[in-house]
């Protein structure tokens, strides 16, 4: 039994309706003639290997430990301030 070819352009049709209009892949499988498996074979082969979604998870980490180190270099620096400012008023006015 020979399995049937599809072309890349009905590949890449039925897998924009799965991820673009964000339809279930058995409905468009159905809806097409293929199989659900083929399908998910497809969808999985145009995404992100697993690798680049490491990448960009480690990218989006650094950036907000980027983000935190100078929100907390500022709330450091208010602090600072805040306690200079305590001192002063603590004092006695000389």
């Amino acid at each position: 039994m020979s399995q049937k070819r599809y072309t890349p352009g009905f590949k890449d049709k039925a897998v924009r309706q799965v991820t673009e209009r964000g339809r279930p892949v058995q409905e468009i499988a159905d809806r097409l003639g293929v199989s659900a498996h083929s399908l998910y074979k497809w969808v999985r082969a145009v995404g992100p290997s697993k690798e680049e979604r490491r990448s960009d998870e480690l990218l989006e980490t650094k950036k907000e430990v980027q983000k935190l180190r100078a929100e907390l270099r500022r709330v450091e620096e208010e602090r600072d301030i805040l306690k200079e400012a305590a001192a002063y008023f603590a004092g006695d006015p000389d």
